[in-house]
């Protein structure tokens, strides 16, 4: 904590932020940071609009998904993707199709990791590309997570532009293909995103149970059926549980609003 002589309005904010991370009520941040109540309380409501912070009710806080995202953001090149190389080799070889590892960032998801599928064709994804969530298999994989007022506001933010004749542009559409995400356990972006192109989605979850990104599995419409969408949506569902419980998510679970 900064001298109090020198305590600018960032240390203040830098103060509650890691208060934040061992302590929940306005009272406790408030006393660990020697912050008056209302400072603390108005910190916190920025923190909130900006994500670093969730409201959890009767005056508790907690860290936001926010911090999560700018971690992801600045290891695109690092653990991450590493750390999930293991996982996609092997649902890449499960599926036989080209597979991704995705994180979030902001609203939208970035391209950390892909493995291309043994197939004489190359997908046109990149390491590195941004993709829009509501026309993606992991964008919607990851809008899945979320309650719908949450997943409306975000459309709100971004607009529902159309990439094909199949993206989805009515956000009531959205979200009742979102239902039956969290029934199944994966999405699915049948050339939603790309003429041609098909693809199967499954969220990946951190210790909070939020989502950080997603993985997918990726090939040619032509190179599809239902039967081939449902095996590889179910071996991206489990790849990516599988993955999330190595970042401490806290079940194997199920698709939840959170």
């Amino acid at each position: 904590m900064a001298s109090e002589r020198h305590r600018t309005a960032a240390d203040k904010t830098l103060d509650v932020l890691e208060a934040l991370a061992g302590h929940r009520s306005v009272a406790e941040i408030s006393e660990v940071t020697a912050l008056p109540k209302p400072t603390v309380h108005r910190i916190l409501q920025t923190l909130v609009e900006r994500g670093f912070a969730r409201p959890l009710g009767r005056g508790s806080y907690a860290s936001g998904p926010r911090i999560l995202t700018l971690v992801g953001a600045h290891q695109r090149e690092g653990d991450l993707p590493d750390q999930a190389r293991p996982v996609l080799e092997a649902l890449r070889e499960e599926t036989d199709w080209t597979v991704h590892f995705a994180l979030l960032s902001g609203d939208e998801a970035v391209y950390a990791a892909k493995l291309e599928a043994d197939k004489p064709y190359r997908l046109a994804s990149r390491v590195g590309m941004s993709l829009a969530l509501h026309s993606t298999s992991v964008g919607k994989s990851v809008l899945a997570t979320l309650p719908d007022e949450s997943v409306l506001a975000l459309l709100k933010r971004t607009g529902m532009p159309a990439h094909t004749e199949h993206t989805h542009t009515d956000p009531a559409e959205l979200l009742g293909e979102l239902t039956a995400v969290r029934e199944r356990g994966y999405s699915e972006d049948r050339e939603e995103n790309e003429t041609g192109v098909v693809a199967v989605g499954a969220p990946v979850l951190d210790h909070s149970g939020l989502a950080v990104g997603g993985m997918s599995a990726v090939t040619l419409s032509s190179f599809s059926d239902e039967a081939s969408l449902t095996r590889c949506g179910r071996a991206v569902a489990a790849a990516a549980q599988r993955f999330s419980l190595t970042l401490g998510a806290p079940s194997p679970g199920c698709l939840e609003r959170r």
